[in-house]
Order: structure tokens, then sequence, then C-alpha cells
């Protein structure tokens, strides 16, 4: 691959980095299909897999023990179908019935389900590496031979493979690992939010990434979803200052004075701890269904309480702004989406799941209302996937009726946006999931690496929708967050509070580089950077006008 020739795809984790290339260590070769056990050593193959699914079960255990956040829940996601009795029982009867070896038996096994959850496509093909990652392991086990995984090096270097699996991702930040690019995946697979969590900067979808030889150097923009194979050394030693860390002193603030309060996304207490010593000033989107993605049923109200305490306790006095259980989609959950949908993107997910499920949503309400009245910080809580009023008006009605006094709403749906004004007269706030409002916006799939262009928060239509929603924020003055990750892009900081927006929330790591952004601004400059990106007709242009504040601006 010729030096200078930039490779694209969908940016999951925004950031620069420059630095060499590795390769994912190789899958487990496929065992041989033609041998044949004899029917008195069958016992023995099946004991092999049976000894090493609970070994592998254990090295996952012990991995998610070591873990933190997301990465420790989609970590215990793994052990789990490591620990399938199906999977095994499955293997266990090839073995039997047709003389497979162990090793050709879990291989067999797993690529059916595999095979399964493709035919599904969308989200649920995304899973297919969970399945082939547990089932390599299994099998190495067997065979005694290395775990596919991450190679350890002693300088940095940036991770390329067609796709990582939860055991990798989820290990990344032990090790010198500075960027990753893949072939597949979307911005809600594990390697997105992974990526995101540890501020990794990671393209996804890079067709011909595998093909870039080790060695070679590689210039990765997570924010503008491009790989540059062997660019200038100009070029790195840009990405060199860029990459410099940026402490945040824990107010966010425009160059005039002006409050913009900076929070933290997070999944968990680990989280929100991390969040915390980051100097986050609260938290703007606590995702609850991340405390319960190993879970098979439903938690109890008081296990809910204890989970919920474990994030508020890390900010006390401060806001924690909880989203109710957004399972569905991309994270469905057995408890909480029972049934197969053809496109779960537009089906029961979010708020919709009380159509069907209302106890959960109470018992959650109650939950929180418990953990908000033994801990002291400020609590908000908003409902994900909201689309009319008289959802908002509900969802507010059953929030404040379990002892919960702010209630809000998040805008992901163009309809929301649209009916901005109208919402602010039944919730106390809202806040702007930007990922799913382009998603539905530009009626292109978030995992969909082709249609990465598409689901870009600088999209026009995008823009104009927010600055709908900004503009009835303080007609109505209330407050307007974006939770988004439109909020991590310091370039687009300024814009979004020149749009309305009262507060950003992002992965902590981002913090120190948008608070950077936002000092050396005004509110004018924000509002003149906002109207002028409002007449933008391209995403260049938006992104040149919101430097320049001249609409309609030529963009080379």
């Amino acid at each position: 691959m010729a030096s200078g020739a930039v490779l694209r795809g969908r940016g999951v984790s925004p950031g620069r980095v420059a630095a060499p290339v590795v390769h994912l260590a190789p899958a487990v070769a496929e065992p041989d299909a033609d041998t044949v056990i004899a029917v008195e050593e069958r016992d023995a193959e099946v004991s092999a897999i049976e000894w090493a699914a609970v070994a592998v079960a254990d090295q996952l255990r012990t991995r998610t023990a070591q873990a933190t956040g997301e990465a420790r829940a989609i970590l215990d996601a793994s052990r789990l179908l490591a620990s399938d009795p199906e999977l095994v029982s499955e293997a266990t009867a090839l073995v039997r019935a047709k003389g497979r070896s162990a090793a050709r038996a879990v291989w067999e096994t797993g690529l059916a389900h595999e095979k399964g959850l493709t035919a599904l496509g969308g989200r649920m093909a995304e899973r297919a590496a969970d399945i082939r990652d547990v089932r390599d392991r299994i099998i190495a086990e067997i065979l005694q031979v290395d775990m596919p995984g991450v190679p350890e090096r002693e300088e940095p270097f940036v991770l390329v493979a067609t796709d990582l699996s939860p055991a990798d991702t989820a290990t990344l930040g032990e090790g010198r690992c500075v960027g990753l690019v893949t072939e597949q995946g979307g911005p809600t697979s594990h390697t997105a939010i992974i990526a995101r969590s540890l501020g990794l900067p990671a393209v996804v979808g890079v067709a011909g990434a595998v093909g870039i030889p080790v060695g070679a150097t590689l210039l990765v923009d997570g924010g503008r979803g491009t790989v540059e194979v062997d660019p200038p050394e100009s070029r790195i030693a840009e990405a060199a200052a860029a990459a410099t860390a940026v402490e945040f002193d824990g107010t966010g603030r425009l160059a005039d004075g002006h409050r913009v309060a900076l929070l933290a996304n997070v999944g968990g207490a680990a989280d929100a701890v991390n969040a915390a010593a980051a100097r986050a000033e609260g938290v703007g989107l606590f995702r609850t269904e991340f405390c319960f993605l190993d879970r098979a049923d439903a938690p109890s109200v008081e296990e809910q309480t204890a989970a919920y305490r474990g994030v508020l306790a890390a900010f006390p006095g401060r806001k924690v702004v909880v989203r109710t259980l957004d399972a569905g989609s991309d994270k469905p959950l057995p408890f909480a989406n029972a049934d197969h949908e053809d496109n779960p993107a537009l089906g029961v997910r979010g708020l919709r799941i009380a159509r069907r499920r209302p106890q959960l949503l109470d018992d959650q309400l109650r939950a929180l209302a418990r953990a908000a009245e033994a801990e002291s910080a400020q609590v908000e809580v908003m409902a994900p996937m909201v689309a009319t009023v008289e959802e908002a008006r509900e969802f507010a009605e059953r929030a404040r009726a379990a002892g919960i006094e702010r209630a809000g709403i998040m805008i992901e749906t163009p309809s929301a946006a649209l009916l901005a004004a109208e919402l602010f007269e039944v919730v106390d706030f809202v806040s702007l999931g930007t990922n799913d409002l382009a998603q539905y916006t530009l009626a292109a799939d978030r995992l969909l690496s082709d249609l990465g262009d598409l689901n870009d928060p600088w999209q026009p239509a995008v823009l104009r929708l927010i600055g709908i929603v900004g503009e009835a924020g303080r007609a109505a003055g209330k407050s307007v967050g974006v939770c988004g990750e439109a909020a991590s892009d310091p370039a687009l900081a300024p814009v979004l509070v020149g749009l309305g927006a009262t507060s950003l929330s992002m992965t902590p790591r981002s913090l120190g580089r948008v608070a950077e952004a936002l000092s050396v601004v005004s509110e004018e400059d924000c509002r003149r950077a906002a109207e002028a990106v409002l007449g933008a007709r391209t995403v260049d242009e938006a992104r040149a006008v919101a430097r320049t504040g001249e609409a309609h601006a030529e963009v080379l």
C-alpha cells in the first residue's frame, strides 16, 4: 500500500494518533473435518470440550474481575457465552453422534450459531464476533495452543484487525495500543464502546485495512474517520501534539465567563469514579442498561437501588442525569426484549418497552427514587426513544409519582425535535442523543460503515433539528443537554452552545479538549457560528463556516 494513501471508514472514537501498525494475532486454524473419532474414544473428546469451556469461562471471569465499567459488563457477557450449556451440549452431540473431534465439534457448533446471527443482520450480526471469540478460545484450550488476541509490545502501536472480540477490546487499556482500525464493526460495537471509554482514537469499517503492511506508520483520525498510511513527518508531529492530554480544571466556561456545564457519560459505578477523578462537573448520561447486560432476568428493586447508589455516591451534591432502561436495538436484554423484530431500531426499544412491561419502568423509577433519597447527588431522570407529547407527559407523571422531582426526555427522533416547544410544557429538561438523532434523520443505520458519512452530527439536517430544540429551550428557560458523540467534538462544541445547548456530556477523556475549545470563544462567537452553520448545505460547508462564521463559505 502506497505511502500517503488515505483509507476511510467510520470514526467511532475521536482523537488523532500516529504509530506503527500491529496486526491482531490470527484466529485458530479450522480443525480437520475428515477426522473421525473412534466410538471408544468419544467420551474423552466430550470431556475435553467440557473442561475447555470451564477453563475459558474461568479465564474470562478473571479478566472480568480486573475490568471496570462497560468493559466489565461486556466481558461478563462473553463469560456467559462460554458457559452456555447449549453450545457445549450441541458440540458434544456432534462428537457422540458423528465422531467429530472435540475441536471440530466446537468449530461447527460455533459456526452454526454465528451464521444464525449473521442472517439476522444489523445489530445481531455484530454479536457473531462474540461467538467467534468464545469458539476460538475453547478450541485453543482443547488443542493447547496460544490464544488469539492482542499481541504484547513495548512500544506504542495502532492495532489493525478485521474485527475485535469483547475480550480483546476490554483488555486494551492494559497494553501499549494507542489506536484502533478495523475492517468491520459499527459505532455501537464492542470495539467502539471500549475505544471511547479508554479514549483510544478508532476508525471502523475501513476496507482494505488488514492489507496494511506490518511496520507501516498509521495516522488515525477518529473524528474524521480517516486512516493515513506512512504520512509525512510534519503530520506525525501534529498528531503527537494533538494527543497530548489536556487537563480539565472542573469548570466549563466561555471566554466571556458564560458557564457551560461539562459532564460525563458513564455506565456504572467504576465509570463514575473515573469521571469524578477527571473532574467532570457531574453526569449527563448514566446508561443504566450497562449495569444489567449479563442478566437473564429483571433485577430487583433492591439490586437496582444498590447499583444506582454506586454512581450517585461519586458525585455528592452534583447533577446526575439518569437515562431509564434503553434496551432494544443494539442492546437487547432477555428480560426486556423477548421478541424478534425485523427492524429493532424502529421497534420496541427505550421507553416503548413500558408498553409491554410497565412494571420494569415502575420498578426502575422506584429504585432511582430510593437511591436519590439515600445519596446527596442531584438526580434527574430522562426517558429514551420518545416520539410524542403523550409519551413524554405519561413518563413525567410516572416519574414524579415515584418521587423523582425532575423528569426529562431524550431527543433522539426528528418528531421529538420538531415538537420541542410542546415537550417543554410537560418535562423539565431535554438531552439530545445525537447518535440516534442522526440515524433517524438521515434514515441510515448507525452500524453500516458504508453509510458512515450520513451518520455525522455535522449533517445540516441534524444541526437544524438541534437548533429547533435549542430555540425552544431558550424560550422555555429550560436546560438542553447534549450527550451524544457530538458533545466530544471540540470543533462542534461552540456550535452546539450557540444552538442552545446548556451542557455537554462526554467520555471523561474528552473534557479537557472540549473545555479548551470553549475557553477561547465568547457566547456571541458561538451564536455567530451557529447561525452560519444553520445556513450550510453540506457537511463540509458546515465544518468550514463554523470556523469562519460566514454562511455559504466556498468549500474547496
